[in-house]
Protein backbone atom coordinates (compact mmCIF):
# COMPACT_ATOMS: atom_id res chain seq x y z
CA UNK A 1 0.00 0.00 0.00
CA UNK A 2 2.84 2.23 0.44
CA UNK A 3 4.20 1.58 -2.58
CA UNK A 4 0.85 2.54 -4.33
CA UNK A 5 0.87 5.69 -2.89
CA UNK A 6 4.04 6.83 -2.80
CA UNK A 7 4.18 6.36 -6.27
CA UNK A 8 0.89 7.96 -7.24
CA UNK A 9 2.44 10.69 -5.24
CA UNK A 10 6.13 10.61 -6.92
CA UNK A 11 4.37 10.42 -10.58
CA UNK A 12 2.07 13.71 -10.12
CA UNK A 13 5.33 15.66 -8.66
CA UNK A 14 7.45 14.39 -11.64
CA UNK A 15 4.56 14.50 -14.69
CA UNK A 16 3.14 17.76 -13.17
CA UNK A 17 4.84 20.60 -15.22
CA UNK A 18 4.03 24.05 -14.89
CA UNK A 19 1.80 22.83 -11.45
CA UNK A 20 3.13 26.05 -9.80
CA UNK A 21 2.86 28.50 -13.03
CA UNK A 22 0.11 30.43 -13.77
CA UNK A 23 0.61 30.41 -17.83
CA UNK A 24 3.11 27.71 -18.40
CA UNK A 25 5.90 27.71 -21.11
CA UNK A 26 3.43 27.30 -24.17
CA UNK A 27 0.01 29.28 -22.61
CA UNK A 28 -1.13 32.26 -24.74
CA UNK A 29 -2.26 34.57 -22.11
CA UNK A 30 -4.03 36.24 -24.73
CA UNK A 31 -3.22 39.83 -26.07
CA UNK A 32 -4.04 42.28 -23.16
CA UNK A 33 -2.16 40.11 -20.96
CA UNK A 34 0.53 39.20 -22.80
CA UNK A 35 1.51 43.11 -23.97
CA UNK A 36 1.45 43.58 -20.17
CA UNK A 37 3.53 40.80 -19.33
CA UNK A 38 6.49 41.76 -22.45
CA UNK A 39 6.03 45.52 -21.23
CA UNK A 40 7.19 44.05 -17.47
CA UNK A 41 10.29 41.92 -18.99
CA UNK A 42 11.35 45.20 -21.29
CA UNK A 43 11.22 46.91 -17.93
CA UNK A 44 12.97 44.13 -15.97
CA UNK A 45 15.71 43.82 -18.68
CA UNK A 46 16.28 47.61 -19.86
CA UNK A 47 18.11 48.93 -17.40
CA UNK A 48 21.27 46.78 -17.87
CA UNK A 49 21.27 46.01 -21.41
CA UNK A 50 21.17 50.11 -21.97
CA UNK A 51 24.46 50.30 -19.49
CA UNK A 52 26.62 47.98 -21.07
CA UNK A 53 26.82 50.52 -24.18
CA UNK A 54 27.13 53.91 -22.15
CA UNK A 55 30.06 51.96 -20.13
CA UNK A 56 32.27 51.12 -23.54
CA UNK A 57 31.22 54.61 -24.86
CA UNK A 58 33.44 55.85 -21.58
CA UNK A 59 35.99 53.97 -23.40
CA UNK A 60 36.19 55.72 -26.68
CA UNK A 61 33.60 53.87 -29.07
CA UNK A 62 30.45 55.95 -29.34
CA UNK A 63 27.91 53.15 -28.81
CA UNK A 64 24.10 53.39 -28.76
CA UNK A 65 21.99 51.98 -26.12
CA UNK A 66 18.84 52.19 -28.82
CA UNK A 67 20.96 49.92 -30.81
CA UNK A 68 21.89 47.29 -28.39
CA UNK A 69 18.17 47.25 -27.22
CA UNK A 70 17.71 46.32 -30.71
CA UNK A 71 20.29 43.96 -31.18
CA UNK A 72 18.90 42.49 -27.66
CA UNK A 73 15.38 42.37 -28.91
CA UNK A 74 16.62 40.28 -32.08
CA UNK A 75 18.88 38.20 -30.83
CA UNK A 76 15.86 36.89 -28.27
CA UNK A 77 14.09 35.58 -31.46
CA UNK A 78 17.20 33.71 -33.00
CA UNK A 79 17.38 32.21 -29.36
CA UNK A 80 14.00 31.21 -29.59
CA UNK A 81 13.84 30.26 -32.64
CA UNK A 82 16.75 27.82 -32.27
CA UNK A 83 15.19 26.44 -29.11
CA UNK A 84 11.93 25.87 -30.77
CA UNK A 85 9.87 28.01 -28.32
CA UNK A 86 10.66 26.07 -25.43
CA UNK A 87 12.63 28.08 -23.07
CA UNK A 88 11.04 31.37 -22.01
CA UNK A 89 14.34 33.76 -21.33
CA UNK A 90 15.36 37.28 -22.87
CA UNK A 91 19.02 37.97 -23.61
CA UNK A 92 20.56 41.13 -22.91
CA UNK A 93 23.90 42.59 -23.01
CA UNK A 94 26.31 40.77 -21.17
CA UNK A 95 28.49 42.40 -18.47
CA UNK A 96 31.08 39.45 -18.82
CA UNK A 97 32.13 40.54 -21.81
CA UNK A 98 33.35 43.91 -20.67
CA UNK A 99 36.39 43.35 -20.33
CA UNK A 100 37.44 42.13 -23.37
CA UNK A 101 35.29 44.76 -25.18
CA UNK A 102 36.61 47.47 -22.80
CA UNK A 103 40.61 46.06 -24.13
CA UNK A 104 39.23 46.01 -27.83
CA UNK A 105 38.17 49.84 -27.64
CA UNK A 106 41.65 50.59 -26.03
CA UNK A 107 43.58 48.66 -28.36
CA UNK A 108 41.99 51.16 -30.68
CA UNK A 109 40.12 47.84 -33.03
CA UNK A 110 37.16 49.99 -33.57
CA UNK A 111 33.56 48.17 -34.35
CA UNK A 112 34.63 45.92 -36.53
CA UNK A 113 36.83 44.76 -33.87
CA UNK A 114 33.81 44.56 -31.30
CA UNK A 115 31.63 42.79 -34.34
CA UNK A 116 34.65 40.35 -34.72
CA UNK A 117 35.36 39.02 -31.17
CA UNK A 118 31.86 38.63 -30.45
CA UNK A 119 32.18 36.13 -33.34
CA UNK A 120 34.70 34.43 -32.09
CA UNK A 121 33.20 34.13 -28.34
CA UNK A 122 29.68 32.85 -30.49
CA UNK A 123 31.61 30.32 -32.76
CA UNK A 124 32.83 28.65 -28.94
CA UNK A 125 29.01 28.22 -28.02
CA UNK A 126 28.41 27.25 -31.47
CA UNK A 127 30.72 24.48 -31.77
CA UNK A 128 30.08 22.95 -28.09
CA UNK A 129 26.31 22.63 -29.80
CA UNK A 130 27.60 20.37 -32.36
CA UNK A 131 29.70 18.61 -30.40
CA UNK A 132 27.00 17.80 -27.62
CA UNK A 133 24.04 17.15 -30.83
CA UNK A 134 26.31 13.70 -31.45
CA UNK A 135 27.67 12.90 -28.00
CA UNK A 136 24.45 14.42 -26.33
CA UNK A 137 24.00 16.39 -22.87
CA UNK A 138 24.13 13.25 -20.09
CA UNK A 139 27.91 14.81 -19.36
CA UNK A 140 26.24 17.71 -18.17
CA UNK A 141 24.14 16.09 -14.85
CA UNK A 142 27.47 14.08 -14.68
CA UNK A 143 29.81 17.23 -14.45
CA UNK A 144 27.37 19.59 -12.93
CA UNK A 145 25.31 17.59 -10.14
CA UNK A 146 23.26 19.21 -8.29
CA UNK A 147 25.41 19.50 -5.11
CA UNK A 148 27.80 21.51 -7.76
CA UNK A 149 24.81 23.56 -10.06
CA UNK A 150 23.04 24.51 -7.26
CA UNK A 151 25.54 26.87 -5.11
CA UNK A 152 26.94 28.07 -8.55
CA UNK A 153 23.27 29.74 -8.92
CA UNK A 154 23.06 30.65 -5.82
CA UNK A 155 26.54 33.17 -6.32
CA UNK A 156 25.15 34.28 -9.26
CA UNK A 157 22.32 36.15 -7.61
CA UNK A 158 24.43 37.04 -4.58
CA UNK A 159 27.26 37.67 -7.11
CA UNK A 160 24.88 40.16 -8.62
CA UNK A 161 23.62 41.66 -5.29
CA UNK A 162 26.19 44.65 -5.20
CA UNK A 163 25.00 46.11 -8.25
CA UNK A 164 21.25 46.26 -6.77
CA UNK A 165 22.75 47.78 -3.46
CA UNK A 166 25.09 49.93 -4.97
CA UNK A 167 22.37 51.50 -6.97
CA UNK A 168 20.03 51.95 -4.23
CA UNK A 169 22.92 53.50 -1.99
CA UNK A 170 24.64 56.00 -4.65
CA UNK A 171 21.76 56.22 -7.47
CA UNK A 172 24.20 55.26 -9.74
CA UNK A 173 26.82 57.20 -9.05
CA UNK A 174 29.87 57.01 -7.16
CA UNK A 175 30.07 57.04 -3.70
CA UNK A 176 29.99 60.78 -3.02
CA UNK A 177 26.00 60.58 -3.69
CA UNK A 178 25.36 58.08 -0.86
CA UNK A 179 21.96 58.92 0.43
CA UNK A 180 19.40 57.61 2.68
CA UNK A 181 16.63 58.88 0.53
CA UNK A 182 17.48 56.80 -2.43
CA UNK A 183 17.74 53.73 -0.31
CA UNK A 184 13.87 54.88 0.88
CA UNK A 185 13.24 54.88 -2.66
CA UNK A 186 14.83 51.69 -3.89
CA UNK A 187 13.21 49.89 -0.45
CA UNK A 188 9.37 51.54 -1.49
CA UNK A 189 9.90 50.03 -4.92
CA UNK A 190 11.10 46.73 -3.26
CA UNK A 191 8.00 46.96 -1.13
CA UNK A 192 5.92 47.58 -3.35
CA UNK A 193 6.58 44.52 -5.26
CA UNK A 194 6.56 42.20 -2.40
CA UNK A 195 3.25 43.31 -1.25
CA UNK A 196 1.86 43.30 -4.61
CA UNK A 197 3.21 39.83 -5.67
CA UNK A 198 2.13 38.51 -2.44
CA UNK A 199 -1.37 40.39 -1.32
CA UNK A 200 -2.63 41.69 -4.76
CA UNK A 201 -5.45 41.20 -6.64
CA UNK A 202 -4.89 37.94 -9.21
CA UNK A 203 -4.11 40.61 -11.65
CA UNK A 204 -1.66 42.60 -10.31
CA UNK A 205 0.01 39.81 -8.77
CA UNK A 206 1.27 38.61 -12.29
CA UNK A 207 2.52 42.43 -12.73
CA UNK A 208 4.88 43.26 -9.62
CA UNK A 209 7.33 44.80 -11.44
CA UNK A 210 5.40 46.94 -13.79
CA UNK A 211 3.86 48.12 -10.38
CA UNK A 212 6.38 48.66 -7.72
CA UNK A 213 8.80 50.34 -10.38
CA UNK A 214 5.77 52.50 -11.31
CA UNK A 215 5.13 53.53 -8.09
CA UNK A 216 9.49 54.26 -7.02
CA UNK A 217 9.51 56.44 -10.33
CA UNK A 218 6.39 58.40 -9.04
CA UNK A 219 7.84 58.97 -5.93
CA UNK A 220 11.39 59.93 -7.07
CA UNK A 221 9.36 62.16 -9.41
CA UNK A 222 7.71 64.11 -6.64
CA UNK A 223 11.18 64.16 -4.53
CA UNK A 224 12.56 66.19 -7.88
CA UNK A 225 10.03 68.31 -7.94
CA UNK A 226 10.30 69.57 -4.08
CA UNK A 227 14.22 69.13 -4.63
CA UNK A 228 14.09 71.32 -7.46
CA UNK A 229 11.49 73.61 -5.80
CA UNK A 230 13.43 73.94 -2.81
CA UNK A 231 16.90 73.81 -4.28
CA UNK A 232 17.97 70.56 -2.30
CA UNK A 233 20.31 68.63 -4.42
CA UNK A 234 19.70 65.34 -2.18
CA UNK A 235 16.43 65.31 -3.48
CA UNK A 236 17.31 65.85 -7.21
CA UNK A 237 16.81 62.24 -7.73
CA UNK A 238 16.15 61.89 -11.71
CA UNK A 239 18.19 63.09 -14.20
CA UNK A 240 16.34 64.84 -16.67
CA UNK A 241 19.07 64.87 -19.32
CA UNK A 242 17.82 62.03 -21.78
CA UNK A 243 14.77 64.58 -22.23
CA UNK A 244 16.82 67.43 -22.79
CA UNK A 245 18.99 65.48 -25.29
CA UNK A 246 16.08 64.18 -26.91
CA UNK A 247 13.56 67.74 -26.95
CA UNK A 248 15.95 70.51 -26.26
CA UNK A 249 15.82 70.78 -30.24
CA UNK A 250 12.53 69.47 -31.37
CA UNK A 251 13.33 67.77 -34.89
CA UNK A 252 11.90 64.48 -36.46
CA UNK A 253 14.63 62.50 -34.71
CA UNK A 254 13.30 64.08 -31.06
CA UNK A 255 10.61 61.32 -32.04
CA UNK A 256 12.01 58.54 -34.36
CA UNK A 257 15.49 57.84 -35.12
CA UNK A 258 17.44 55.35 -37.03
CA UNK A 259 19.61 53.46 -34.42
CA UNK A 260 23.30 53.75 -34.89
CA UNK A 261 23.77 49.86 -35.78
CA UNK A 262 27.19 48.99 -35.17
CA UNK A 263 27.97 47.70 -38.77
CA UNK A 264 27.03 50.78 -39.70
CA UNK A 265 29.38 52.51 -37.97
CA UNK A 266 31.96 50.09 -38.61
CA UNK A 267 30.99 50.30 -41.86
CA UNK A 268 31.41 54.27 -41.89
CA UNK A 269 34.39 53.94 -39.70
CA UNK A 270 36.53 51.71 -42.73
CA UNK A 271 40.07 52.44 -42.32
CA UNK A 272 40.27 54.51 -39.43
CA UNK A 273 40.61 51.16 -37.57
CA UNK A 274 42.88 49.05 -39.23
CA UNK A 275 43.08 44.86 -38.08
CA UNK A 276 46.01 42.82 -39.37
CA UNK A 277 46.30 39.15 -38.85
CA UNK A 278 47.78 40.57 -35.37
CA UNK A 279 44.81 42.08 -34.24
CA UNK A 280 42.38 39.33 -35.27
CA UNK A 281 44.33 36.69 -33.19
CA UNK A 282 44.33 39.17 -30.62
CA UNK A 283 40.29 39.34 -30.56
CA UNK A 284 40.49 35.62 -30.58
CA UNK A 285 42.04 35.40 -27.18
CA UNK A 286 40.24 38.36 -25.76
CA UNK A 287 36.85 37.11 -27.22
CA UNK A 288 36.74 33.61 -27.18
CA UNK A 289 37.72 31.88 -23.88
CA UNK A 290 34.91 33.98 -22.46
CA UNK A 291 32.59 31.67 -24.32
CA UNK A 292 34.17 28.98 -22.97
CA UNK A 293 33.79 30.20 -19.60
CA UNK A 294 30.06 31.70 -19.90
CA UNK A 295 29.37 28.04 -20.93
CA UNK A 296 29.04 27.52 -17.09
CA UNK A 297 26.80 29.88 -16.41
CA UNK A 298 24.87 29.12 -19.31
CA UNK A 299 24.04 25.75 -18.22
CA UNK A 300 23.43 27.33 -14.29
CA UNK A 301 20.92 29.53 -16.06
CA UNK A 302 19.08 26.93 -17.57
CA UNK A 303 19.43 24.66 -14.84
CA UNK A 304 17.88 26.99 -12.64
CA UNK A 305 15.18 28.41 -15.09
CA UNK A 306 14.56 24.62 -15.50
CA UNK A 307 13.30 23.98 -11.91
CA UNK A 308 11.20 27.55 -11.59
CA UNK A 309 9.34 25.95 -15.05
CA UNK A 310 9.57 22.42 -13.68
CA UNK A 311 10.83 21.22 -17.07
CA UNK A 312 14.88 20.17 -18.09
CA UNK A 313 15.66 22.58 -20.47
CA UNK A 314 18.92 20.38 -20.89
CA UNK A 315 17.26 17.37 -22.68
CA UNK A 316 14.44 19.66 -23.74
CA UNK A 317 14.84 21.90 -26.16
CA UNK A 318 18.13 20.49 -25.62
CA UNK A 319 21.58 21.76 -24.51
CA UNK A 320 22.85 22.00 -28.35
CA UNK A 321 19.99 23.97 -29.06
CA UNK A 322 20.23 26.57 -26.04
CA UNK A 323 23.93 26.91 -27.03
CA UNK A 324 23.25 27.10 -30.54
CA UNK A 325 20.44 30.16 -29.30
CA UNK A 326 22.85 31.31 -27.05
CA UNK A 327 26.04 31.87 -29.50
CA UNK A 328 23.91 32.84 -32.29
CA UNK A 329 22.29 35.22 -30.34
CA UNK A 330 25.14 36.47 -29.01
CA UNK A 331 26.25 37.44 -32.87
CA UNK A 332 23.13 39.13 -33.86
CA UNK A 333 23.06 41.20 -30.77
CA UNK A 334 26.71 42.67 -31.49
CA UNK A 335 25.80 42.93 -35.50
CA UNK A 336 23.12 45.48 -34.51
CA UNK A 337 24.28 46.51 -30.98
CA UNK A 338 28.01 45.84 -30.80
CA UNK A 339 27.19 43.79 -27.07
CA UNK A 340 27.47 40.39 -26.95
CA UNK A 341 24.09 38.83 -25.40
CA UNK A 342 23.63 36.26 -22.57
CA UNK A 343 20.36 34.52 -20.90
CA UNK A 344 18.95 37.36 -18.52
CA UNK A 345 18.98 36.55 -14.74
CA UNK A 346 16.43 39.56 -14.21
CA UNK A 347 14.16 37.64 -16.92
CA UNK A 348 14.39 34.61 -14.70
CA UNK A 349 13.86 36.10 -11.84
CA UNK A 350 10.66 37.69 -13.61
CA UNK A 351 9.40 34.04 -14.74
CA UNK A 352 10.04 32.90 -10.91
CA UNK A 353 8.43 35.84 -9.37
CA UNK A 354 4.86 36.21 -11.56
CA UNK A 355 4.66 32.73 -12.34
CA UNK A 356 4.65 33.44 -16.07
CA UNK A 357 6.27 31.32 -18.25
CA UNK A 358 4.75 32.45 -21.38
CA UNK A 359 7.35 32.32 -24.51
CA UNK A 360 4.99 34.32 -26.28
CA UNK A 361 5.49 36.71 -23.30
CA UNK A 362 9.29 36.76 -24.24
CA UNK A 363 8.48 37.23 -27.99
CA UNK A 364 6.82 39.67 -27.46
CA UNK A 365 9.06 41.95 -25.36
CA UNK A 366 11.80 40.90 -28.49
CA UNK A 367 9.57 42.44 -30.53
CA UNK A 368 9.07 45.56 -28.12
CA UNK A 369 12.24 46.27 -27.93
CA UNK A 370 12.99 45.80 -31.57
CA UNK A 371 9.92 48.23 -32.58
CA UNK A 372 10.55 50.94 -29.39
CA UNK A 373 14.09 50.94 -30.15
CA UNK A 374 13.27 53.51 -32.75
CA UNK A 375 11.17 55.73 -30.57
CA UNK A 376 13.54 58.39 -29.07
CA UNK A 377 10.35 59.35 -26.27
CA UNK A 378 10.65 56.00 -24.86
CA UNK A 379 14.32 55.57 -24.90
CA UNK A 380 14.67 58.77 -23.25
CA UNK A 381 12.00 57.59 -20.48
CA UNK A 382 13.73 54.38 -19.73
CA UNK A 383 16.85 56.00 -18.70
CA UNK A 384 14.88 58.65 -16.60
CA UNK A 385 14.06 55.63 -14.34
CA UNK A 386 16.50 56.40 -11.40
CA UNK A 387 19.15 53.59 -10.30
CA UNK A 388 18.08 53.55 -6.69
CA UNK A 389 14.35 52.39 -8.58
CA UNK A 390 16.18 49.94 -10.51
CA UNK A 391 18.04 48.95 -7.64
CA UNK A 392 14.92 47.80 -5.56
CA UNK A 393 13.88 45.71 -8.00
CA UNK A 394 16.82 44.19 -8.53
CA UNK A 395 16.77 42.88 -4.93
CA UNK A 396 13.69 40.68 -5.90
CA UNK A 397 15.22 39.68 -9.29
CA UNK A 398 18.18 38.78 -7.93
CA UNK A 399 17.09 37.06 -4.76
CA UNK A 400 14.87 35.24 -6.07
CA UNK A 401 18.20 33.46 -8.05
CA UNK A 402 19.89 32.72 -5.45
CA UNK A 403 17.10 31.01 -3.64
CA UNK A 404 16.44 28.85 -6.72
CA UNK A 405 20.22 27.44 -6.10
CA UNK A 406 19.77 27.01 -2.76
CA UNK A 407 16.36 24.91 -3.68
CA UNK A 408 18.07 22.79 -5.94
CA UNK A 409 19.65 21.62 -2.84
CA UNK A 410 16.84 20.47 -1.01
CA UNK A 411 17.87 17.09 -1.48
CA UNK A 412 21.34 17.38 -0.88
CA UNK A 413 22.83 16.01 2.26
CA UNK A 414 24.80 18.64 3.34
CA UNK A 415 25.34 16.29 6.80
CA UNK A 416 27.86 14.39 4.15
CA UNK A 417 31.27 16.22 4.27
CA UNK A 418 31.71 15.31 0.87
CA UNK A 419 28.74 17.18 -0.44
CA UNK A 420 29.69 19.96 2.51
CA UNK A 421 33.01 20.79 0.91
CA UNK A 422 31.71 21.13 -2.58
CA UNK A 423 29.24 23.36 -2.03
CA UNK A 424 31.51 25.45 0.68
CA UNK A 425 34.23 26.00 -1.56
CA UNK A 426 31.77 26.99 -4.35
CA UNK A 427 29.81 29.40 -1.88
CA UNK A 428 33.46 30.80 -0.21
CA UNK A 429 35.14 31.34 -3.95
CA UNK A 430 32.37 32.89 -5.67
CA UNK A 431 31.13 35.13 -2.95
CA UNK A 432 34.36 35.98 -1.89
CA UNK A 433 35.33 37.15 -5.68
CA UNK A 434 38.20 34.86 -6.48
CA UNK A 435 39.55 35.40 -10.08
CA UNK A 436 42.08 33.66 -12.43
CA UNK A 437 43.75 36.49 -14.13
CA UNK A 438 46.41 35.58 -16.95
CA UNK A 439 48.95 38.26 -18.79
CA UNK A 440 48.84 42.11 -18.71
CA UNK A 441 47.20 44.35 -21.01
CA UNK A 442 50.11 46.95 -21.86
CA UNK A 443 47.38 49.57 -22.69
CA UNK A 444 44.64 49.33 -19.66
CA UNK A 445 47.35 47.32 -16.61
CA UNK A 446 44.60 45.20 -16.21
CA UNK A 447 44.77 41.73 -17.43
CA UNK A 448 45.13 40.38 -20.36
CA UNK A 449 42.52 37.13 -19.85
CA UNK A 450 40.58 37.21 -16.90
CA UNK A 451 38.35 34.21 -15.17
CA UNK A 452 34.95 35.53 -13.53
CA UNK A 453 34.33 34.44 -9.95
CA UNK A 454 31.14 32.68 -10.64
CA UNK A 455 33.55 30.55 -13.44
CA UNK A 456 36.63 30.20 -10.76
CA UNK A 457 34.22 28.77 -7.88
CA UNK A 458 32.61 25.87 -11.11
CA UNK A 459 36.30 24.88 -11.27
CA UNK A 460 37.46 24.76 -7.48
CA UNK A 461 33.89 23.22 -7.01
CA UNK A 462 34.14 20.62 -9.67
CA UNK A 463 37.42 19.24 -8.44
CA UNK A 464 36.46 19.46 -4.70
CA UNK A 465 33.50 17.40 -6.35
CA UNK A 466 36.40 15.07 -8.15
CA UNK A 467 38.70 14.47 -4.97
CA UNK A 468 35.81 13.44 -2.79
CA UNK A 469 34.80 10.61 -5.30
CA UNK A 470 31.12 9.54 -6.31
CA UNK A 471 28.16 9.57 -4.17
CA UNK A 472 24.53 7.24 -4.45
CA UNK A 473 23.09 8.62 -7.69
CA UNK A 474 20.14 9.96 -5.97
CA UNK A 475 22.47 11.69 -3.72
CA UNK A 476 24.01 13.24 -6.89
CA UNK A 477 20.89 14.76 -8.82
CA UNK A 478 19.54 15.60 -5.49
CA UNK A 479 16.24 13.75 -6.77
CA UNK A 480 14.49 10.70 -4.99
CA UNK A 481 14.91 7.61 -8.11
CA UNK A 482 12.58 4.87 -8.10
CA UNK A 483 13.77 2.72 -10.60
CA UNK A 484 10.68 0.66 -11.26
CA UNK A 485 8.11 3.39 -11.90
CA UNK A 486 7.21 4.05 -15.60
CA UNK A 487 8.23 7.48 -16.77
CA UNK A 488 4.94 7.91 -18.41
CA UNK A 489 3.25 6.71 -15.06
CA UNK A 490 0.53 9.91 -14.61
CA UNK A 491 -0.72 8.57 -18.16
CA UNK A 492 -1.08 4.81 -16.94
CA UNK A 493 -2.09 3.17 -14.36
CA UNK A 494 -0.42 2.49 -11.18
CA UNK A 495 1.14 -0.75 -10.69
CA UNK A 496 -0.67 -1.87 -6.93
CA UNK A 497 1.77 -3.99 -5.13
CA UNK A 498 0.37 -6.33 -2.65
CA UNK A 499 1.57 -5.96 0.71
CA UNK A 500 1.00 -8.60 3.56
Amino acid sequence: MFLYVHKVFFCKIQGGNNMKLIYGISDNPGLRKTLIFAFQQMISIMAATLLVPMIITAEGLTMDPSAALFGAGAGTLVYIFCTKRKSPVFLGSSFTFLGAMTAAAQQNYGYWGLIIGVVFAGAVYIIISVITKFIGSGWVNKLLPAVVIGPVVTIIGLGLSPTATQWMMYNGGDETTYGLISIVCGLITFFTIVLTSTKGSKTFKLIPFIVGIGAGYVFTLILTGIGYAANVDALKLVDFKPFTDAFGTITFASFLRLPDFTFLKAIETNGTYPLDGAAIGNLALLFAPIGVVELAQHIADHKNLGTIVEKDLIKDPGLSRTLMGDGLGSIVGAFFGGCANTTYGESIGCVAITKNASVISIMTAALGCIVLAFFTPFVAVINTIPKCVMGGACIAMYGFIAVSGLQMLKKVDLGDNRNLFVVASILVCGIGGLTFNFGKNGISGGAAFSITSVAAALIVGLITNLIVGKRPAEEESGMVIVEEYPDSAENSEPEKTETK
